[in-house]
């Protein structure tokens, strides 16, 4: 193959879903930039027009219509350089959508645009649509069949969108065996823990099978509970890396083929990268939905202080309040480091205590409960946190600011959290954060620190609820470690118990953990979105009927 003279640039941005105008100024925006810097071809990630993914957005007629009108408007002032760009092209209209026996068809394509001598002069649409995970493109998309190479100085590009070249064959080998120099893929690939290196050692094989070079660029930044990462990347025909872009940050690649060596933005580590993608996702819900501050109900235990870590990392100190909520179990250590988180983080600090909630509730409730023995047990726990569920949401209202709920994934899945207390918010940071990785997560937090922002003994000591004497969660759990182990066989391997057991742990610990995951499907509906990590995250990711008797 002779070597290739293309200047290309990739222009990883972080676009908001349905904000088309203002999607439409960031990929004008890079245009320009790639048109300043001599390039002769400048790629856009997949969508990137609407924002992705869009949902039921691209079921309605007028949405597409100005995805449309936004995409003629961009290709009137490209002069001088192509650009492709990602957005949802509007299929003919087979029926009239009011009547009442109208059939509902996938009203659009997932397409990528190629923009030249201000017009669109090409659309390429993606064949291989993914219905799997927390993809449900089959349900807007109608695929397309045909591959598409195009000539850019000299150079034939063949194009695919994300999903088409996951798995060996066309398009991308219908386009080499076409006589593409390069294969360009438009993604929005989201991020998942090792996701980075799984897909560059992909994209590796694919260069190698279909012998030629292969191009990247993905979407970055938040969008409820997904997060793109960004980390576009170049690679030759051997499958060696020529440029790789940053992590998680919106940036700009330009790869010059026959020219010097492009930037290759070294990896971050594995918990860099986990804590950059929670950061990002938390930035990015707070800001594209309008917030101006969140709030977190810090306990002095070791969730919380993660996601006042978090929050103060991704907005900064002064736009997070920590509300401390002492109660008559509250012990004056934990009271006191989380006192001491705040002021570290440089927050504001709110204290409400209880203690006389508690009593007004035992009041209230005393003739009804009168029969019972009174107020305690877990109804008496359990309502400690839904004052403080009340207490936070009051905060939320008076102010318009966003609560962030503290509940982590081995909590989530086995129901170790109240509905209506400490679930109450209105978006679950850790969510999707094993109780485990919380804990790393936190270490190494402090250790990028000059000194410890969460104090050594939040770490140090026995995790607890702190909802009656001597609390600890390991008087109703299994030892995190075991819980995590089996909770990822479970929800994220979907193993059954026999597999499990046969794996080493106890036969009655596992009942008891599956029992647990499968009773508290309905207090997993009706939590707060949160950030996605792992393989499987409740949610999009995982869907199991609340109504179910199939144990196990």
């Amino acid at each position: 193959m002779a070597p290739l003279r293309l200047k290309l640039a990739l222009s990883q941005v972080n676009p908001t879903v349905g904000a088309v105008t203002e999607n439409a100024a960031l990929i004008r925006a890079g245009i320009d930039r790639a048109r300043g810097e001599g390039a002769d071809l400048v790629a856009f990630g997949e969508l990137c027009l609407s924002g992705y993914p869009a949902e039921d957005l691209y079921l309605k007629r007028h949405f597409l219509a100005r995805c449309a009108d936004e995409l003629a408007g961009l290709a009137e002032g490209v002069e001088g350089i192509a650009a492709l760009v990602g957005f949802p092209e509007a299929r003919a209209a087979t029926a009239d959508p009011r009547a009442r026996d109208a059939p509902r068809p996938r009203r659009a394509h997932n397409s990528l645009a190629l923009l030249r001598d201000g017009k669109i002069e090409a659309v390429y649409r993606k064949q291989r649509l993914p219905n799997y995970a927390v993809f449900d493109e089959r349900r807007y998309f109608e695929p397309g069949t045909e591959p598409m190479v195009i000539e850019v100085a000299g150079t034939r590009v063949g194009l695919t969108i994300c999903e088409d070249v996951w798995e060996p064959g066309p398009p991308a080998t219908a386009e080499a065996e076409l006589g593409a120099d390069l294969i360009v893929n438009a993604s929005g690939s989201p991020y998942m823990r090792g996701k980075r290196a799984e897909r560059e050692a992909m994209f590796a094989r694919r260069a190698r099978e279909s012998g030629v070079p292969f191009a990247f660029v993905n979407l970055v930044g938040g969008q409820d509970e997904l997060v793109f990462d960004g980390a576009s990347f170049v690679l030759d025909a051997e499958g060696r890396t020529l440029g790789r872009a940053e992590q998680f940050a919106d940036d700009f690649l330009i790869v010059e083929f026959d020219g010097p060596e492009g930037r290759i933005t070294e990896p971050l580590s594995d918990l860099d990268e986990v804590y950059a993608a929670l950061v990002t996702g938390l930035r990015d819900y707070v800001e594209k939905n309008g917030f101006e501050r969140v709030l977190v109900a810090v306990s002095g235990g070791i969730d919380s202080a993660l996601v006042a870590l978090l929050a103060a990392d991704a907005l900064g100190g002064d736009r997070l309040t920590g509300v401390v909520m002492p109660s008559p179990h509250s012990s004056a250590e934990t009271q006191a480091d989380a006192r001491q988180i705040l002021r570290n983080l440089g927050a504001e600090l709110v204290e409400i205590p209880i203690e006389g909630a508690m009593g007004v509730y035992a009041g209230a409730l005393e003739e009804s409960l009168g029969g019972s023995g009174g107020l305690g047990g877990v109804t008496a726990e359990n309502l400690q946190a839904r004052i403080r569920g009340n207490l936070m949401m009051a905060l939320s209202n008076t102010h318009g600011w966003l609560v962030l709920t503290t509940g982590n994934k081995s909590e989530m899945s086995v129901g170790y959290a109240t509905l209506y207390g400490d679930m109450a918010g209105g978006f679950a940071v850790i969510k999707d954060v094993p109780k485990t990785l919380v804990y790393d997560l936190v270490r190494h937090r402090n250790s990028r620190s000059a000194q410890p922002l969460v104090p050594p003994a939040v770490i140090e000591r026995p995790p607890s609820a702190e909802l009656r004497p001597d609390q600890r969660d390991d008087d109703s759990l299994p030892p995190y470690e075991v819980l995590d182990r089996i909770l990822d066989a479970y929800v994220v391997d979907d193993l059954s118990r026999e597999e499990i057991v046969a794996s080493g742990d106890d036969p009655q610990v596992v009942e008891d953990v599956i029992r647990m995951v499968d009773m508290s499907e309905y207090k997993r509906r009706q939590a707060p979105p949160g950030i996605r990590i792992t393989a499987k995250a409740f949610g999009r990711d995982r869907r199991l009927p609340i109504t179910n008797r199939f144990g196990g």
